[in-house]
């Protein structure tokens, strides 16, 4: 199935958007975390939201998602690994493809810094997601960074599949195989020649063929590289248009103020300009 619309991201202006465009008869199809994982869900109070005084964010959250839900959205859990853009977009998560027409990005605000060696490895022994990439390094010393709560059941795939498998992480897993090596270890660097050769963790060099970086989300850019940025966020029109033809944006990740009551309704916006759009484009 091509979906009308994907939304990237799980929060109040991803499930804005999901609705909006729902509310226009368009499929949607919102990919992200579970809302409980929300940093919104934290939240003891939300005084500042138009008709919703006092509510906890979790409250704020899960009356959106029901919203949502009860419009006919559908959702998958789990994080974006890949993007293609050619004829719509096709997104990867986890081992499933799913297709799109328009794409509407509102993952939150995406602080990661990058490894040293992590973007110059990229596709040369670096991963981002052990299903897709597991089976190359079958029998070969692989490196897991754990920095999302499903980073263990991760590893254990890979250890599944035949890869010899060390876990690297500030913190104790939970729910690692207690079969895998644990490092304790905050300061990283993957080190190579041609491809990987190991990681330096915290100055203990760990001899391996592959690193797989697994974090809670992927950030916005290293899906699609010639996405425009500003200021560290994403760059939009009044319609939460990008510069890419088809992709809009909303939320907490174009900018200032990280309001819930901005967000959906950027989400609202983005949502009505990517039907707009779809409503002119010419059938294919």
């Amino acid at each position: 199935m091509t979906y009308d619309l994907i939304v990237l991201g799980s929060g109040p202006a991803g499930m804005a958007a999901a609705i909006a465009a729902r509310g226009r008869n368009k499929s949607v199809l919102v990919i992200g975390n579970h809302w409980q994982d929300s940093p919104l869900a934290r939240a003891e109070r939300v005084d500042n939201y138009l008709g919703l005084p006092g509510y906890t964010g979790a409250e704020m959250l899960e009356t959106f998602y029901r919203h949502a839900l009860d419009m006919g959205t559908e959702f998958v859990i789990g994080k974006a690994i890949s993007l293609m853009a050619w004829n719509g977009f096709m997104v990867t998560v986890g081992s499933q493809v799913y297709e799109g027409k328009t794409l509407i990005l509102a993952p939150g605000v995406v602080r990661q810094a990058k490894y040293p060696g992590e973007e110059e490895y990229l596709g040369r022994g670096v991963s981002y997601c052990a299903t897709c990439d597991g089976m190359l390094y079958r029998g070969k010393p692989v490196v897991v960074v754990g920095r999302s709560s499903d980073a263990p059941h991760e590893a254990n795939y890979l250890k599944s599949l035949g890869c010899q498998v060390t876990y690297v992480s500030p913190q104790p897993p939970v729910g690692l195989d207690g079969d895998i090596p644990y490092v304790k270890a905050g300061k990283l660097t993957i080190k190579g020649e041609q491809t990987v050769t190991g990681l330096e963790a915290d100055g203990a060099l760990i001899p391996c063929n592959g690193v797989f970086v697994l974090r809670q989300t992927v950030a916005p850019t290293d899906l699609l590289p010639t996405l425009e940025t500003e200021a560290g966020y994403i760059k939009v029109d009044r319609r939460m248009a990008t510069n890419l033809e088809g992709v809009f944006a909303a939320g907490d990740c174009t900018g200032l103020p990280l309001q819930v009551s901005k967000a959906v309704g950027e989400g609202h916006v983005a949502a009505l300009s990517a039907c707009e759009y779809l409503d002119q484009k010419p059938e294919q």
